[in-house]
């Protein structure tokens, strides 16, 4: 038996965004109307490394498709030459279990995770919002750009990062790639006077102060992903209708796990998830004055379906090598 190899380059050959975000938008659909099966990721810690390792399994039962992904996050790989996250994804035949496709998922998740950015602010922005700021300049910043001008026509885009030659660094590659201009800002308060906020850092002390945010912005939080990391100042989730991706898993390793765990909010203080946003049972935004938050832990259903679409355009177009398993 063999197994399909798809390496980055091959994903990167295959992946188109807008694709992406038509994938990740029908799974947060069914999300919503409890067509998944997907349990919370799994976390081992090593914390003598200062990183960790996640196991992220789900099954979409309309598309009756199934896989796991294995993702590190080591914020010190950065001095050591190597990026910071790293993944893989197993594809699995839901009729024999066999693996069908091994495939590089460290480009595929900055995709899937830029996809989901979008479609939140489709749903959740006004519509009309043309400033977008951006609290982090990496890998999922440029993601998160490029999703978002999919959606909105931006007019101007504000970055903010701590070390001032990235953000022109991002400045000079994402004007070309997004059309959009960009300015480099010199804090974060400058940023957030914005239609749309997406922070994409690793902090564990909030970085985005309450005071700071206008009525009608939409906030992304993409940058807590496990427990213990906190961007937002828990005072403005109280000041806002905020929409996890998936309760459990935000509860435990999202934006929310902070406040929660230490009483400042409670469950009440949670709108709802997005797939029931998308799906209609629920609503985001109610009016142009509210503050809406996405928080964003980034689901395994997210990368089921885009590792099915790169999967089968692989097959069509002939692309990656078959490898004997068994």
């Amino acid at each position: 038996m063999d197994v399909l190899w798809l390496e980055q380059n091959d994903v990167r050959s295959l992946l188109d965004l807008s694709d992406a975000m038509d994938a990740v938008e029908k799974a947060f659909e069914q999300h919503g109307r409890k067509k998944v099966q997907m349990p919370s990721k799994s976390y081992l810690y090593f914390e003598s490394h200062n990183g960790d390792l996640r196991t992220m399994p789900a099954y979409l039962e309309e598309q009756d498709v199934a896989g796991v992904k294995i993702v590190n996050v080591h914020p010190d790989n950065r001095q050591k030459g190597l990026p910071t996250v790293m993944a893989l994804f197993v594809l699995n035949s839901t009729e024999t279990g066999a693996p069908l496709a091994v495939m590089d998922a460290s480009l595929l998740t900055d995709i899937r995770t830029g996809a989901a950015g979008g479609i939140a602010a489709k749903h959740l922005a006004r519509p009309e919002s043309s400033v977008l700021g951006l609290v982090g300049s990496g890998n999922q910043a440029r993601t998160q750009l490029l999703a978002i001008a999919n959606v909105f026509d931006l007019q101007e885009v504000k970055v903010y990062s701590a070390h001032e030659e990235r953000a022109e660094q991002f400045k000079q590659e994402m004007e070309c790639k997004s059309g959009c201009a960009i300015t480099v800002c010199s804090s974060i308060e400058e940023v957030c006077d914005c239609d749309i906020l997406v922070t994409v850092t690793p902090v564990r002390d909030p970085i985005v102060k309450s005071e700071w945010i206008k009525p009608g912005t939409h906030i992304n939080a993409i940058g807590a992903d496990a427990t213990g990391k906190e961007e937002l100042e828990a005072s403005l989730l109280l000041r806002s209708r905020v929409v996890v991706d998936d309760m459990a898993q935000a509860s435990h390793s999202g934006e929310v796990n902070v406040p929660l765990s230490g009483g400042v909010i409670t469950a009440d203080d949670i709108c709802c998830e997005l797939g029931e946003v998308i799906g209609g049972p629920k609503s985001g935004r109610l009016n142009n004055s509210d503050i809406t938050i996405f928080d964003s832990t980034g689901l395994a259903i997210q990368d089921v379906a885009t590792a099915l679409l790169v999967y089968n355009a692989a097959k069509k177009k002939g692309v990656g090598k078959n490898l004997p398993i068994f």
